[in-house]
């Protein structure tokens, strides 16, 4: 390519000439000449030079004037707004070199004999030459213009263009990167307009933007042209595909699909108005529609995968989809500059240092340490007035909590143990918290300023004030080996890919009740018997969630399938061992529609729950419907690594009867690779292993249960709180025993439970028991990988 030239088209343009064309131009010319073969469409168009930019400001003496006034700006004489708008009003006021002018209008001519003829509608975009670089964006910084048809309005397009490099935003992002201002060049792209007026646009990342997760595509998706969905100004509907899926045509691995508002969208404007796009309001239809289908979904997805593979690093990228045609093109893609540039063999480990007086104390959760003011609520009517960053204070929480839970900076309970919701759902979301202080609600107040210390193993501390802390990164890269599996206890589909990078074994316990409560809402029985429904409120809100979808069965499958795939893309190919539904009837009824499918029962721990449930009439639809998800899980969007595993089982004819049923869905022990699995937490689950395990394929020890079980403990009892022990000898006998058992026949065992984190002399006993695998919660990942490794250097009974 002639550098010298001062309009290039696209198929005459690669990625080596960003100096030239800038990032954006750059890449469009690399797509269009590389990548068409490839099923990658990219409207036509052509570019201006970073030479046709300098000439222009040489020309019109434009050098001086911003020597001048960013020489004014840096000595503290002019303000930026003042800078920016004095530099943008000289170059739009500028003149055309009058051979620069004849190129442009040449190529526009030739681009609208290429599409049809006559004067055609094209986007203008900004291109800067110091754009879209690995470690920089620029993105979004200057201007694009929209449906501009006509040699004159070009013209003014490309000088607005210009004008738009000195932006108050790009002359600070510049400043604050050490850019040279004057070093930094721009060209125009000029492409022929997509009718995506009459169809949609959107923007979508070959990663996850929160986690870094490499494995996923996300899409964005509105009606009408891409500048909103660009600025933020609407609410996009969102579809999260799993990439490594996609070449595998029977398989439809969309991983979450969410319906966003899409308030407005942008169409072109009649001729003659002052603005050649406007933004109209959406119907009804239009909001309550998915703008793309499933098949266009994947096609994007398999669009952004082909484009990451060529430039060898993720990719943010604009698409557009005509109205008219019904085609799909990309209009943008540069290097994603956030997640790509993290460290993934980093953790992080907290210390306090100099900090107040201790105001209360209770039982730790998680690893972290938090500051912020107090917000306290004791009742769930007043969440509303939660700030974020603050620190909840309440007597407890259930599910109905979790949105401002997910707001706070830490998280303080009077009651509750570690098996509280309070703990279960912090340490999911990776929020520290403190449980069961006994009077937090009367020693703290509002806006009182706290830190939360969560550092300190068991105990957790409350001091007054903000606490000096530090913070200690840690080299995942260094963790020892271990012939043991150490994996990840999870549920909340919303938080699982940040746990991506953690070199885990897979996960050892998905527990499908946090989707359901969380993410489908309503019971399943409430669902399938809808006349049953009486409340009037809950049927409303029912009726309104399962709008569209063509039965309200359908939803529950479908969104539980989704959900727990985000779960299971994070294991993949490590096996996710699924626990079906292990709600008691309290928590039953608390789903919409609930109650009137529910008894009340004295003590719902040890009530009607787990295996029983599945085979009852009373329930027998619903846990079929729980099947189906499952089904759909492995077999249709592809989660072949999914293990099913039935909790609180407490006989083996209970055990033939669930399996029965089962297989009645299609999902029978040994086909397609399933593998059941039960969970030890009854003490007849020992007594019988030898019987429970020609039924399962493994056993996956439950400590919590298994505990309160053998001591008869009730673990939501504060009074007895000082006796749960999991490590009383009874329950390790409990322990040591199963896993001899299993081992004789040849099955597979494990644990779940957060006593190996945080009592090291626990993993020497699983260890020189000959434990197979250990799950933990996320954040305990680092320090029970390193006691195990201990452990079986000083194992008694060596595997």
């Amino acid at each position: 390519m002639a550098t010298e030239a001062e309009v290039i088209f696209f198929d005459a343009i690669g990625r080596n000439d960003v100096a030239v064309v800038g990032g954006k131009n750059a890449s469009l010319g690399e797509m269009v000449c590389a990548l068409d073969a490839e099923g990658i469409r990219v409207p036509p168009g052509f570019a201006t030079t970073a030479n046709a930019y300098r000439r222009f400001l040489s020309e019109n003496g434009l050098d001086s004037v911003l020597r001048a006034k960013l020489a004014e700006f840096a000595e503290g004489r002019a303000t930026l707004h003042d800078t920016g708008e004095a530099i943008r009003t000289a170059i739009v006021a500028g003149r055309w070199p009058a051979d620069t002018e004849r190129a442009i209008r040449e190529a526009y001519r030739a681009l609208s004999d290429q599409s049809g003829g006559g004067a055609i509608s094209v986007a203008v975009r900004s291109s800067a030459t110091a754009e879209d670089l690995p470690d920089a964006s620029f993105a979004g910084q200057q201007e694009t213009f929209l449906n501009v048809v006509g040699e004159d309005d070009l013209l003014t397009a490309c000088r607005k263009c210009y004008a738009s490099l000195f932006t108050d935003r790009a002359i600070s992002y510049r400043e604050a990167k050490g850019f040279d201002h004057l070093k930094v060049a721009l060209s125009v792209g000029v492409q022929l307009m997509v009718r995506s007026d009459l169809g949609g646009s959107g923007v979508m990342f070959s990663i996850d933007t929160e986690t870094g997760f490499d494995k996923i595509v996300l899409i964005d998706a509105v009606w009408g042209l891409g500048e909103n969905i660009v600025q933020g100004t609407v609410t996009p509907d969102e579809y999260q595909v799993y990439k490594p899926f996609l070449d595998r045509p029977n398989l439809r691995p969309i991983i979450e699909k969410r319906l966003g508002a899409k308030e407005k969208k942008m169409i072109y404007a009649q001729a003659g108005s002052p603005s050649p796009v406007r933004n109209v309001p959406t119907s009804k239809a239009e909001r309550a529609a998915f703008v793309l289908t499933d098949e266009e979904v994947f096609d994007l997805a398999r669009m952004a995968t082909k484009i990451e593979a060529h430039y060898g690093v993720p990719m943010d990228i604009e698409w557009a989809k005509d109205g008219l045609s019904g085609a799909l093109f990309i209009v943008q893609a540069r290097p994603e500059t956030v997640q790509s540039q993290s460290d993934v063999g980093k953790l992080q480990q907290f210390s306090v240092g100099a900090h107040g007086k201790t105001l209360i104390t209770g039982l730790s959760v998680g690893e972290k340490v938090a500051s912020g003011p107090v917000c306290l609520i004791e009742n769930p009517e007043d969440i509303d007035r939660f700030v974020d960053g603050a620190v909840l204070v309440t007597s407890n929480t259930d599910p109905d909590w979790v949105p401002i839970m997910k707001r706070a900076s830490a998280i303080v309970t009077d009651h509750g143990g570690r098996t509280s919701h309070a703990a279960i759902v912090s340490r999911e979301l990776g929020v520290p918290a403190i449980v069961g202080c006994g009077t937090a609600t009367h020693v703290l107040h509002d806006q009182q300023e706290v830190t939360v210390d969560c550092a300190q193993g068991d105990q957790g501390f409350v001091y007054e004030g903000s606490a000096e802390v530090q913070v200690k990164d840690l080299d995942l890269t260094t963790l020892p080996e271990t012939r043991t599996k150490v994996m990840l206890l999870l549920a909340n589909p919303a938080t699982a890919a940040r746990w991506w990078r953690l070199p885990a074994d897979g996960i050892g316990l998905a527990r499908m009740e946090f989707v359901v409560a969380n993410t489908i809402r309503v019971h399943p029985m409430a669902l399938l018997q809808f006349d049953r429904v009486t409340d009037e409120a809950a049927r409303k809100e029912i009726e309104l969630i399962t709008s569209g979808y063509p039965d309200k069965s359908t939803y529950f499958v479908e969104r539980l399938a989704t959900g727990l795939a985000r779960l299971a893309a994070v294991a993949y190919p490590n096996p996710m061992i699924l626990r079906t539904s292990d709600f008691k009837t309290n928590e039953y009824a608390d789903l919409l529609g609930g109650a009137v499918f529910e008894p009340v029962e004295d003590n719902p721990m040890i009530g009607w729950r787990g295996a029983s449930r599945y085979y009852d009439p009373a329930y027998i639809d619903g846990f079929r419907l729980e099947c189906r998800a499952i089904k759909q899980l492995r077999e249709v969007i592809g989660f072949d690594n999914v293990r099913v595993m039935i909790p609180f089982c407490r006989t083996p004819e209970e055990a033939d009867l669930v399996l029965k049923v089962m297989a009645e869905e299609g999902l029978t022990r040994g086909q397609n690779g399933l593998e059941i699995y039960v969970m030890c937490e009854v003490p007849s689950n020992v007594i019988l292993a030898e019987e429970f395990a020609k039924r399962f394929d493994g056993f996956s020890i439950g400590s919590n249960d298994l505990t309160q079980l053998t001591l008869g403990i009730d673990r939501d009892s504060d009074k007895l709180a000082p006796l749960f022990n999991d490590r009383h000898p009874a329950v390790e006998w409990m322990i040591r025993t199963v896993i001899e058992k299993a081992h004789a026949t040849d099955t597979t065992v494990g644990l779940c439970g957060q006593a190996p984190s945080n009592y090291p002399e626990f993993a020497q006993v699983l260890v020189d028991a000959g434990i197979d695998s250990i799950s933990v919660v996320p954040d305990s990942f680092v320090s029970v990988k390193t006691n195990v490794a201990y452990a079986e250097k000083e194992a008694r009974n060596p595997k």
